[in-house]
């Protein structure tokens, strides 16, 4: 779903990146910078019970993960590290917002610890999504398929947490057992997939 948004965002961003690769920005600094706020935002909005404002706030950091392509392209610096450092400080924005998730469950004056339990399975299942493709790319193969890549699980937990703290009820939890369910299923479907080019084949 985000893939076919992607390029109407990227052409938003365009100016503004041309804007910074005029100005000699690198975009590993964007990127770094955006994970920085991601992880600030997580861990000091959503456990204070923040939950809008913090989705706010990660929704715009977020938009780094896309301006730091941009940038590399206008500037003409692809590059290996930049993938790397890019998927890489990925798994700690993701990290963040669901241990802000779980931080804000278990403080509550009412702890609900079975949906802090819910957020910690979607971290789990959703590093495991994303170790099992790159694995595979690691032995040649390809694993990019599945109804719950990083992207939409990200919109997902955002757009719920948000709603959530506007007030709509239950819709945090609705999006934390749908967005586990989705993970394991994709989980499921990278194995399959690996599985018919390593195995069947």
């Amino acid at each position: 779903m985000l893939n076919v948004l992607r390029p109407a965002v990227t052409r938003v961003l365009t100016p503004l990146g041309r804007a910074l690769a005029n100005r000699g920005v690198s975009p590993d600094v964007i990127t770094t910078i955006g994970t920085l706020g991601v992880v600030i935002s997580a861990l000091v909005f959503y456990p204070a019970g923040h939950l809008f404002a913090g989705s706010l706030a990660i929704t715009f950091f977020v938009l780094a993960d896309l301006l730091d392509g941009v940038l590399a392209r206008m500037t003409g610096k692809p590059s290996r590290w930049g993938a790397f450092l890019d998927s890489t400080l990925d798994r700690f924005g993701d990290a963040a917002i669901f241990s802000g998730l779980i931080m804000y469950f278990v403080l509550r004056d009412e702890p609900e610890i079975l949906l802090a339990a819910v957020a910690l399975f979607c971290l789990v299942a959703g590093t495991l999504v994303s170790y099992a493709k790159a694995r595979a790319e690691g032995l040649g193969m390809e694993a990019n398929v599945g109804i719950a890549e990083r992207g939409e699980r990200i919109a997902v937990i955002l757009v719920a947490a948000g709603l959530s703290g506007l007030g709509v009820p239950y819709i945090l939890a609705v999006g934390l057992w749908l967005l586990a369910a989705a993970s394991a299923i994709t989980v499921v479907q990278r194995m399959v997939h690996v599985y018919r080019q390593a195995v069947v084949r």
